[in-house]
């Protein structure tokens, strides 16, 4: 076994830190219009320019910003597309943690036109990570099925849209668009956070699906087809791995059931080079569904919780990596937390030293089991 050369790594993270405070501070300062967009952003660039030392400095070969420019992991990014509008959510999102369930009202997301990408979403805040990292710069949009899984066919204007099939024609194709530039821009390595097909494991969500008017059945391969034609103008030095999650909102989580009923699709139909899969508890399921990755993809494992600050042991990650090892070539296999610490500005219930201590932990045991990172 040997470290890896290109992404994923050993050991590695799906890329949202806990936000500093003043970088909080800013961001509230900024939507009371206390203080310019440019202020913000000088807070962000400083902020941004730490979080990429301390993660080379803890050893880590990926590299992100964070997501400190974001206030929602996924709608900044989704709500720049023209067409696409940010509007309050008519039911509550249910989150179960260890002290009982958490509601939360996020905004939702409508497609009032027709999708276009008038500029490049991404591009400046990749660009900054490129030029003051050392290591490999990771970039992480999410998925474009989450424009389409939390409202279904209602959230989508039949006027521009008659013809599902024309939506996620064009949705794929604004997204390819994206995927392209920032190509050009030299990012080698590029997560899309696919929450929807990890819910889709849970029968309670599927009833809900089945509740807007889809088939939870057929949608796993819709979203199949989506991601491909998202991605399909990939760069060839381009690394593309996929992020899958049970829901992560201060501490919180949403889904519950094993991959099995997407995991052939998973593995099989969908064009990327990797997958980032939460294990860290036992509403995951088995190791079971690993049996179905073919040769020459990379299952990153997120055995270490970004929900608390309790810190795994060396021994226990190790014992748990080779329970996948029997399901998966142990030389397929990696190491992260299974999700990120802070999908939305609010952050998961632990501390930035708990966070580092936690990254710190999986370069320690991928040097171990893997030789390196």
């Amino acid at each position: 076994m040997s470290a890896r050369t290109k992404p994923p790594f050993r050991a590695d993270h799906v890329g949202s830190l806990l936000r500093p405070k003043r970088l909080v501070e800013a961001r509230a300062r900024r939507e009371k219009g206390e203080i310019t967009a440019e202020a913000l952003t000088k807070v962000e660039d400083e902020c941004i320019l730490e979080i990429i030392r301390r993660q080379e400095d803890v050893g880590l070969k990926g590299i992100t910003d964070g997501e400190f420019r974001r206030r929602y992991w996924h709608i900044d990014f989704l709500a720049s597309f023209t067409g696409v509008s940010v509007v309050e959510a008519s039911i509550n999102a249910k989150f179960h943690t260890k002290e009982g369930d958490l509601e939360w009202r996020p905004p939702a997301l409508r497609v009032a036109g027709r999708l276009s990408r008038p500029r490049s979403i991404m591009a400046s805040a990749f660009d900054y990570v490129k030029k003051n990292a050392k290591q490999t710069a990771k970039l992480t949009i999410p998925s474009p099925s989450t424009m389409h899984f939390r409202g279904g066919r209602k959230a989508i204007d039949d006027k521009a849209y008659p013809e599902m099939q024309l939506f996620y024609d064009e949705l794929g194709r604004v997204y390819a668009e994206e995927v392209a530039e920032i190509g050009k821009l030299g990012c080698t390595y590029l997560q899309v956070d696919e929450v929807n097909l990890a819910y889709l494991c849970d029968p309670n969500l599927q009833e809900q699906v089945r509740g807007i008017g889809e088939d939870p059945k057929q949608l796993p391969r819709t979203y199949a087809r989506l991601i491909n034609a998202s991605v399909a103008t990939r760069a060839k030095d381009m690394t593309i791995c996929m992020h899958l999650c049970r829901g992560n909102f201060q501490s919180g989580w949403v889904a519950e059931g094993g991959y099995d009923p997407v995991a052939e699709i998973l593995f099989n139909e969908i064009d990327v080079d990797g997958y980032f899969l939460e294990y860290d508890t036992e509403r995951a399921g088995t190791f079971a569904p690993l049996r179905f990755v073919p040769k020459g993809k990379t299952v990153v494992l997120g055995l270490v919780t970004s929900k608390s600050g309790e810190l795994e042991t060396a021994d226990s990650l190790k014992r748990r990596i080779d329970e996948a090892a029997k399901f998966c070539p142990l030389d397929q296999l990696a190491l992260s937390p299974q999700c990120g610490f802070s999908s939305t500005l609010e952050g998961n219930k632990l501390t930035e030293d708990d966070q580092w201590k936690k990254l710190a932990l999986c370069v320690k045991v991928a040097t171990e089991v893997w030789g390196g990172v």
